[in-house]
């Protein structure tokens, strides 16, 4: 069990430095951010197995709704993006 655990927090802390150097295209991002989710859906839901905490049972359900909304605004985004744009490249949006 505590290799599980290790070996999901060090997915969690490697995504999440993908993240932070990946600056080229926007999809990129997105990848990570649902990487990043599903990660924290997994330990979420090996914690409650092991806990048996009745209380937090609908957590991991409340967490893959809240991701897969993110992920359906996402790629609207995406898809907006590279209509208007022509690509989704980062550094041609203007986010200023």
């Amino acid at each position: 069990m505590e290799l599980t655990k290790t070996t999901l927090c060090s997915a969690f802390i490697i995504t999440l430095a993908g993240l932070s150097i990946q600056n080229k295209h926007l999809i990129l991002a997105l990848i990570c951010l649902e990487t990043i989710m599903l990660i924290l859906f997994t330990i979420i839901v090996i914690f409650n197995s092991s806990t048996l905490a009745l209380s937090q049972t609908p957590m991991p359900i409340i967490l893959i709704t809240l991701s897969v909304c993110g992920a359906a605004v996402g790629l609207s985004l995406v898809v907006a993006i590279t209509r208007t744009r022509g690509s989704d490249f980062l550094n041609n949006l203007n986010l200023l």
